[in-house]
């Protein structure tokens, strides 16, 4: 089904330092022009593989005014409610031809009848372009009327590949490179706590980003893996592993972390649930290149704080747990090589979220860029190997129960489904995009109305089961 637009207008809000479109255009960058990105424009009706159709250039929109609602590819099961203004939200049905005619005022009647035959197989979840906006213009979220495409895209990959199942279960690699990175950080905090050094001494910053930042980067995507009961085959086992390589962060992480993320993957994009996503607060001041730079660098402290104004959690034992154990190896580690040991973990910690090329995966995996209506976005890119594959971030979301070693193959078994996809091709180009370019920034994501705990369609989402559970219930499908 095609998706129509909430039209919902905020109030620019005016700021003395230059907007990204001004500040762009003086630099010289093409606005049309994503260096991350990899997109095959010939899908969408360009002249080639490489060139965005006119529909999508800048003096196009211009010249037709402002944006206007237009409708977004979605899952062919997703059921599109009517928009606020129907005359202006015209919806396409899934699995017709992806011309640059869906973004513009040609009619579909001019395409051929057997068009979407010869698209390849998969575009029925190749997400629409956004109708460019003017600087002009004031800025907003995605609002869109359907569910995200992750859930219907995985039944039609288990329809048409039912071998994926064997991918799913724990990868009991996961513990040893988790609890090796934990030694190494630890190594590390005690060297530079007992050698004397500053907590500000540049050689110390200095190894706190290369090394530091990568291992506890690293960390935190071991925590993401264990959320999903990918390291053990039992719950408190995960959990107790989560607690324990929580140690090298400096600040207890994990089990605050689980049940959001859980949410993420339950509610994806659900406004006031999916904490993920940036606040209208955030969108609205930090529009433009001064303050997605501030975003970018300070990151890591958004998403630590963001949840307690967005939707506070319940604190359970095992937070009590984390805490604790938390709280004991800090007071250990200052005990026996002083406050620096703790300064260093802190300092890996802040540059693991701050500005380094592996951090980018933050802005990489949900924000539009290019002009592209994409939820998520995957990057194959050579960093993975640093990353636990957080880069395959589409097959991530639609199989959450397959593990960070297997997500590979599973691109590989459904080539026709992934390939097709608008993919980064460099995550540290992600950033300097995100900051510099005009097509993304806070406002570049896609959001829903909030439908409450039960999910989407009213029932309990079973996308964060144990792996075991979800492998169940995947047999059913057939």
């Amino acid at each position: 089904m095609g998706v129509a637009l909430l039209p919902l207008r905020p109030t620019l809000l005016r700021s003395a330092v230059p907007s990204t479109h001004s500040l762009t255009r003086a630099m010289g960058l093409s606005l049309m022009r994503s260096p991350s990105v990899h997109v095959d424009w010939s899908l969408y009706g360009g002249a080639e593989s490489t060139a965005p159709p006119a529909a999508r250039a800048p003096a196009a929109a211009a010249a037709a005014g402002p944006a206007r609602s237009v409708p977004l590819a979605a899952s062919p099961s997703s059921s599109s409610l009517s928009s606020a203004d129907d005359s202006d939200a015209r919806l396409t049905p899934s699995g017709s031809s992806l011309h640059s005619s869906r973004t513009s005022d040609t009619s579909d009647a001019d395409e051929p009848a057997d068009a979407a035959k010869r698209a390849p197989k998969g575009t029925d979840w190749l997400p629409q372009l956004v109708p460019a906006r003017s600087a002009a213009e004031p800025v907003d979220f995605l609002w869109l009327h359907t569910e995200e495409p992750h859930r219907s895209r995985r039944r039609a990959i288990l329809a048409a590949h039912p071998e994926v199942r064997a991918l799913m279960g724990h990868e009991p690699r996961t513990k040893y490179i988790a609890c090796a990175v934990l030694a190494l950080q630890t190594a590390l905090a005690v060297y530079f706590g007992r050698a004397g050094f500053a907590w500000n001494d540049w050689r110390l910053l200095l190894v706190a980003y290369v090394v530091g930042g990568t291992a506890n980067q690293n960390t935190f995507l071991a925590i993401h893996e264990i959320t999903h009961n990918l390291a053990f085959r039992g719950l408190r086992a995960n959990k107790a592993l989560a607690v324990l390589v929580n140690c090298c962060i400096g600040v207890p992480y994990s089990m605050l972390f689980k049940p959001y993320h859980i949410e993420h993957h339950k509610h994806l994009g659900e406004d006031g649930i999916d904490t993920d996503l940036p606040t209208r607060f955030e969108m609205l001041f930090l529009n433009n290149v001064a303050g997605k730079a501030f975003f970018a660098t300070f990151q890591i402290l958004f998403y630590a704080l963001r949840p307690g104004f967005v939707k506070q959690q319940k604190p359970t034992v095992w937070l009590g747990i984390n805490i604790a154990v938390q709280l004991l190896f800090n007071y250990a580690l200052i005990t026996a090589a002083g406050w620096t040991a703790w300064g260093y973990l802190i300092a890996s910690s802040f540059f693991a979220g701050s500005l380094h090329p592996c951090a980018a995966h933050f802005i990489a995996e949900h924000y539009m860029f290019a002009g592209v209506g994409q939820e998520t976005w995957s990057y194959y890119g050579p960093l993975n190997a640093l990353a636990y594959n957080v880069g395959y971030h589409n097959e991530h979301h639609d199989f959450p129960s397959i593990p960070w070693s297997r997500l590979p193959a599973l691109r590989a078994a459904a080539p026709e489904f992934y390939d097709v996809l608008p993919r980064h091709e460099s995550w540290p180009l992600v950033t300097l995009q995100f900051i510099l370019g005009s097509e993304s920034g806070l406002w570049a994501r896609i959001k829903r109305k909030g439908k409450g705990a039960g999910g989407w369609d009213g029932q309990q989402s079973k996308q964060q089961q144990p792996a075991q559970a979800q492998l169940a219930e995947m047999k059913k499908v057939q």
